[in-house]
């Protein structure tokens, strides 16, 4: 029972990291409650985030800290790519025309699966906090649990991690149609792709102000 608290130390840091409004969470949100693509979207984000807690946790953290080059190709391509999505969403929430009452599967025209794929991609990869917090910060808290609990407590802790992301994005897919109800209306769907406009414009004007620091 030893790999108990370092898996359930890696479950709660991963919560704690992935529980929060994003560009990532906003998108399978919207998905979710478009009923669009959702095991798409969720395996997407799960898969990329598994990937990216292994490579941390086998120890390439402390390789991605020392070339800070790397992180500042990834700031400003990410500001980019996140404003670019800020001005889609806010597109969509100053036409009416965009929204319906009857959002869902085929009542209009709706991304296809390859651009949701490339979408969500983007929103992943393409942001370099998502690095920092599961290659550079899960990666260096899972070596830590190593020296002090024997090689294979970090990869107990990164298990812990991986099931977090996986948790959660679950959830978000799947719990977004409790949601449908409210986004009934135009006007709710006005609101959120305005809230996903400030925020992708936010996380882009903070990317270029404020220096990445692993």
């Amino acid at each position: 029972m030893t790999f108990l608290i370092p898996a359930a130390s890696g479950l709660a840091m991963g919560l704690s990291l992935i529980v929060s409004i994003g560009a990532q969470n906003a998108f399978v949100l919207r998905q979710g409650l478009r009923r669009e693509h959702v095991l798409l979207c969720v395996a997407i984000c799960a898969v990329s985030d598994v990937l990216l807690i292994g490579v941390g946790v086998a120890g390439f953290g402390s390789l991605v800290a020392g070339t800070p080059w790397v992180l500042q190709v990834a700031r400003f391509g990410g500001a980019a790519f996140l404003a670019a999505f800020g001005f889609m969403a806010l597109k969509r929430a100053l036409k009416p025309g965009a929204l319906s009452a009857t959002d869902a599967p085929g009542a209009r025209r709706s991304a296809g699966r390859t651009g949701v794929a490339l979408t969500l991609l983007g929103l992943t990869w393409l942001n370099p906090q998502v690095y920092l917090e599961t290659i550079v910060l899960l990666g260096s808290v899972a070596a830590a649990q190593g020296q002090q609990e024997g090689p294979a407590a970090r990869w107990y802790f990164g298990g812990g991690a991986m099931a977090a992301s996986v948790l959660w994005f679950s959830a978000l897919g799947a719990g977004a149609r409790l949601l449908r109800p409210l986004f009934a209306r135009p006007a709710a769907w006005r609101v959120l792709d305005g809230a996903v406009a400030a925020m992708m414009f936010t996380l882009a004007a903070l990317l270029v102000l404020r220096p990445l620091q692993g």
